[in-house]
């Protein structure tokens, strides 16, 4: 490993540390409906929202409620989604000449489905499938509010770890709301003026036809790259704007845009680790999940990034040296511009929080490095499986509320 990688997987952990406790602290009191620095912006936004969709924001669900409200949200989303799909060419930003496979009914339930439940699995090449019309008011639309939803059912399993004897886990139009409005937002705005000075497209121009150097003729798609590509990391939901993915020079341009999008996957569900200890009563709990989440991905990084650098004793006249000239070790599958390093975070972190946005090919990756982004894939299914089954039980080791080593806080409510 060499000192510029050394460097950006140090920096990269460490501006994750200690971002969890003020972001957690943030979404806490974001979902708690106390105070924070964008009430001002937010709140009138809030308030206008409630009136016409006629939402009580003081009445709480419970468990039945809040999943019927989720499962039929997400329905409504998906069937909006198919429906700009099926009908893409007569709306704006629709280039025949250049979308040239077809949006079949199948590949367009396909496609909403699986952006409206956060899976985004892509049976297509987006610049010549999707239209700007559809990547930006479909998918992207999708990202934002796919993502919010899956945030609101996150809190709603921490308050129903809180509150051991109220039978209300809040409100989720409210939390979805509130998700969107105070955290992915903000979070997506920041994030596209990042992306956008490093070079990411955002326009609706038309694609550009260019005379390369041998006299042929090439059509370069452009877009509104960058809005999809932050909310696609930020609410870790996947789907690239071109076929090439994370790997595009266009969605990802610089090292930098790379570091600052595997920022953008994992600050959310690092932080979630502390606001879950706020909420539960006992920040301990929180960090000692988030060690756990660190030592696993510490270990993986530096696993996976041994085995893709080291020489393969296999091919010796082959010089596998990391020098000024030449990253070394197995770069088959990675763009050059992001090395063995680049690569491999992101790998890890796209595996580990089961975002589609990868940068490199893991099937070409070494048998033992191709292992742990494996093993990461099935880690994250046990998590999940985890999660239902502690829900659908609803037992747990928490102390109760009000008893001597677990005293009430502000996130347990009383039934009414």
């Amino acid at each position: 490993m060499n000192l510029y990688t050394s460097i950006q997987y140090l920096l990269f952990v460490a501006i994750v540390t200690i971002l969890v406790k003020p972001l957690g602290s943030y979404m806490g009191r974001v979902f708690s409906r106390e105070r924070t620095a964008l009430d001002r912006f937010c709140l009138p936004v809030e308030r206008l929202i409630y009136r016409v969709t006629r939402v009580n924001q003081d009445v709480e669900m419970t468990g039945r409620e809040y999943t019927t409200c989720f499962i039929m949200f997400g329905l409504v989303g998906t069937l909006l989604l198919y429906a700009i799909l099926r009908i893409q060419q007569f709306l704006p930003w629709y280039f025949p000449q250049y979308l040239t496979t077809p949006l079949s009914p199948d590949l367009a339930m396909n496609t909403a489905i699986s952006f409206s439940t956060t899976t985004t699995w892509q049976a297509y090449a987006g610049e010549t499938t999707m239209s700007y019309f559809s990547q930006m008011v479909g998918l992207c639309a999708q990202n934002f509010l796919a993502g919010a939803a899956g945030l609101a059912v996150g809190i709603a399993f921490i308050r129903g770890l809180a509150r051991q004897r109220c039978d209300t886990l809040g409100n989720f139009w409210v939390d979805l709301t509130r998700g969107l409005l105070w955290i992915l937002l903000p979070g997506a705005l920041l994030g596209v003026l990042l992306l956008v000075w490093q070079g990411v497209p955002m326009n609706f121009r038309h694609y550009a036809v260019v005379t390369t150097v041998e006299g042929a003729k090439q059509v370069i798609p452009q877009g509104p790259v960058a809005a999809l590509e932050i909310i696609k990391n930020l609410g870790t939901n996947g789907g690239g704007f071109f076929n090439a993915n994370g790997a595009h020079p266009y969605e990802n341009p610089t090292p930098l845009t790379n570091f600052i999008e595997m920022l953008a996957i994992v600050l959310l569900p690092a932080a979630l680790t502390n606001t879950f200890g706020r909420m539960v009563g006992q920040p301990r709990q929180g960090w000692l999940f988030y060690c756990v989440m660190l030592v696993l991905f510490g270990g993986g990084l530096a696993f996976v990034q041994h085995f893709e650098q080291r020489p393969d004793p296999r091919l010796p006249c082959v010089d596998f040296r990391n020098t000024r000239l030449q990253s070394g070790g197995n770069m088959e599958g990675k763009e050059v511009r992001f090395g063995i390093g680049g690569s491999t975070l992101a790998a890890v972190v796209t595996s580990n929080t089961a975002t589609g946005s990868y940068n490199s090919m893991h099937d070409s990756y070494t048998s033992l490095g191709g292992m742990v982004l494996l093993v990461n894939m099935l880690l994250g299914e046990a998590t999940a499986r985890f999660v239902e089954t502690t829900t659908t039980s609803g037992s747990g080791s928490l102390p109760r509320e009000g008893s001597p080593a677990g005293p009430a806080n502000r996130y347990d409510r009383r039934p009414r």
